[in-house]
């Protein structure tokens, strides 16, 4: 049975639905926000499939995103990412000492000075801690998501966000303590690990398996063959994502909207600023396009679920600061496709 050729699959039906993803998700949007308030019952049901605040439903869409590019990691092939290290070091320098930072700076500079006639004091500083928290929670799940859209290198990336992972365990709470100026900040636990089982262990596994069962033989092509098959399948898996995220948070949007504009506006910025930062620097020091997009998508991305629960159990559901965590799962996934976009057209200025 002959394969589809890189040609013929860019003139499928689903390339050509790929290249209008960002109208789909403009649409689910829509369709999210007016379920939300149409269905309130159903999504509150599904909202309540939980634990330690990991919804379950979301966790299989993500799972069903994540395990394509999971099969094309090759366990072989990992030993040599320390070869190439300028990679792994953007993301780290990113993500623990420029985000967080810069996250807390444009918050104060906001809420405290541009918007301070816009909002009373003690919600803008619950604002500036959600946004922090979000700044200090750098993504695990989302990340192979945009690295598979932008033909990531699946080992490196893999390497990328389990180190991230790590250093988390470590440097959440002293860092979150330090910007927020509270000590007794409780890592909820339940939430890191099982993410972390859910979003990187479990889908690693499977793809691991799937890989050694294709791949018997050496074939890369059976390989690839199989992740093109359940390409479709990601994207899918992607549009009801965001019809679940905004349809959880329609009440919340349609009732403080002014409130999610201001929060939006910091968070935009620091999200293209910080892709800018890593993405330049991975040019100026000419990193692999396949290693620099992800370094700078896994810097932009967001663990929301992390910083939700933190917010939650710090400054309780009602708080400002729970809501601007929640308006960083909102603009998460419009914003990530923006810059998805952005870094394919720009492929060529970096070295393949």
């Amino acid at each position: 049975m002959s394969q589809e050729t890189p040609e013929q699959a860019s003139q499928s039906p689903m390339g050509n639905f790929e290249r209008y993803l960002s109208l789909w998700v403009g649409l689910c949007i829509a369709s999210g926000v007016g379920l939300g308030v149409a269905l309130p019952d159903l999504f509150q049901s599904i909202a309540a499939l939980e634990i330690a605040n990991v919804n379950l439903v979301v966790a299989v869409l993500i799972w069903v995103m994540i395990y394509p590019m999971m099969v094309n990691v090759d366990f072989a092939s990992i030993k040599d990412v320390g070869k190439k290290p300028r990679g792994l070091c953007i993301t780290l320098v990113v993500n623990w000492l420029i985000k967080p930072f810069t996250m807390a700076g444009l918050g104060i500079l906001f809420f405290e000075h541009l918007f301070a006639g816009l909002v009373d004091p003690q919600s803008a500083s619950e604002y500036i801690a959600g946004m922090i928290l979000l700044g200090v929670a750098p993504c695990t799940a989302m990340v192979f998501v945009w690295s598979q859209m932008v033909r990531g290198d699946a080992n490196y990336t893999l390497v990328q966000v389990s180190i991230n992972d790590l250093i988390m365990v470590f440097a959440f709470a002293p860092i979150a303590a330090l910007l927020l100026g509270v000590t007794d900040i409780v890592v909820p636990w339940q939430t890191l690990l099982l993410s972390v089982v859910l979003y990187v262990v479990i889908p690693l596994l499977a793809g691991y398996f799937t890989r050694r069962a294709l791949d018997g033989n050496h074939d890369e092509q059976r390989v690839q063959a199989l992740t093109h098959r359940f390409k479709p399948f990601s994207v899918l898996g992607l549009l009801a994502t965001v019809v679940l995220l905004f349809g959880f948070q329609a009440q919340t949007i349609l009732a403080n909207p002014l409130v999610i504009a201001l929060i939006a506006v910091p968070l935009l910025i620091q999200s293209y600023g910080i892709f800018v930062i890593a993405f330049v620097w991975a040019r100026f020091w000419r990193v692999p396009f396949s290693t620099a997009a992800p370094a700078a998508l896994i810097g932009t991305s967001n663990f929301f679920e992390l910083a939700v629960a933190v917010a939650i159990s710090l400054f309780g559901l009602d708080s400002g600061a729970a809501l601007a965590t929640v308006v960083g799962v909102l603009v998460e996934v419009p914003v990530m496709l923006s810059l998805v976009a952005l870094a394919n057209r720009l492929r060529s200025h970096f070295p393949a």
